[in-house]
């Protein structure tokens, strides 16, 4: 007796891994339906809507941080990780993928990118560039502006790298002269 009952719970667990949910009824999205009126499976956006902490990305973005020593190093670090293995440690565009026959980017150094507003160093970050992939679902807003306060440091030394911006290489005053992003 026991064992039939043991073998009946057996079976019964075995019936149920039989179920195979990608095949359960449901609707997919921008297919056709009818549980609404108009034939779609999903219900358009509430004019108006906006993502859940889109206001505070644009307003990051927007107004630049004050540049500061820590912010510098801040953007070191940052630089260091995401964009020295293209651009290379000064900037010009001769890092380590660079050297093994991915396309060089332009040296931070010319005088189109030195004249070129935050905006512009924002936008590329975030959206990419030529064959550089976005990074903004990588970079924090915050981070961002840090890479690009460190990328007028280097420009404002003229591609040598300051070693330790907290130190006080670099002019702190001087990285986002009156820009504003878009």
């Amino acid at each position: 007796m026991m064992r039939r009952l043991i073998a009946l719970a057996a079976l019964i667990a075995l019936a149920g891994c039989w179920q195979d949910m990608a095949e359960q009824p449901k609707d997919v999205a921008y297919d056709p339906s009818g549980a609404w009126s108009d034939g779609a499976s999903a219900r358009p956006l509430v004019a108006g809507t906006v993502a859940r902490g889109a206001i505070d990305r644009l307003e990051s973005l927007i107004v630049p941080p004050q540049v500061t020593p820590a912010l510098l190093e801040r953007g070191r670090e940052r630089f260091t990780i995401y964009c020295m293995p293209c651009h290379g440690y000064d900037g010009t565009g001769d890092g380590r993928v660079v050297q093994r026959g991915f396309p060089p980017p332009p040296s931070y150094l010319t005088a189109r990118l030195r004249a070129a507003p935050a905006a512009h160093f924002l936008g590329v970050i975030e959206n990419g560039f030529g064959v550089m992939y976005p990074y903004g679902d990588r970079v924090p807003p915050a981070d961002r502006w840090a890479i690009v306060a460190y990328i007028r440091a280097l420009q404002l030394a003229g591609g040598v790298a300051p070693s330790h911006p907290a130190r006080g290489d670099v002019p702190v005053d001087t990285a986002f002269p009156s820009e504003v992003a878009p």
